[in-house]
């Protein structure tokens, strides 16, 4: 077993298409979830290929064990979030729906997910609207802005932007329209 410390080497070296040995970390922190600690500091690291693979990693591990990114979620909302890298926002805009927030939390979160749905990266704007999207399902206010997007994404000369868009659209399970405006008791 490596020793304290033995992530980075394990998230170093490559190229931005490669996740390096991000499987044995994974394993490692597992195995160890105390090396969370490690694995966030790593996000900030001055390795540009580092602190990718530790938010791939962080990001991961948010969708199968959200109590171990938790501690962690300023990341997610922080300086990185407005990272010059898209691959660094597009695990952030993944990682932002399925973490806990509070009020003022929450809004810094939906405005990086609304700003990122209008990037020109088309990976990062389709997932920024897919994870906007479950917030709405929470928050009707948010409503408007995502159909609107969808539209676009529907009217988009990109497979990529469509697809997503009815993959959002197949989660609302109930109309949409409803979801926009709350209903109205009949009159009498």
């Amino acid at each position: 077993m490596p020793p304290i410390g033995s992530l980075r080497p394990l998230l170093a070296g490559g190229d931005r298409r490669s996740v390096a040995q991000s499987a044995k970390a994974k394993a490692l922190i597992l195995n160890d979830p105390r090396k969370v600690a490690e694995l966030s500091q790593l996000a900030l690291d001055a390795d540009r290929l580092v602190s990718m693979r530790a938010m791939d990693l962080l990001e991961k591990l948010a969708h199968t064990r959200p109590e171990l990114v938790q501690p962690y979620k300023d990341l997610f909302i922080g300086p990185l979030a407005d990272s010059e890298q898209w691959e660094i926002r597009l695990q952030i805009v993944r990682a932002l729906p399925v973490l806990e927030w509070t009020g003022g939390e929450r809004k810094r979160a939906v405005a990086i997910l609304k700003r990122d749905a209008r990037h020109p990266q088309k990976f990062l704007k389709a997932w920024a609207l897919d994870s906007l999207s479950l917030f709405a399902l929470e928050d009707r206010r948010l409503m408007p802005f995502v159909l609107r997007v969808l539209d676009e994404f529907e009217r988009s000369d990109s497979k990529a932007l469509a697809v997503r868009a009815r993959h959002v659209r197949d989660r609302f399970a109930i109309p949409v329209r409803a979801m926009i405006s709350p209903a109205r008791p009949r009159q009498r």
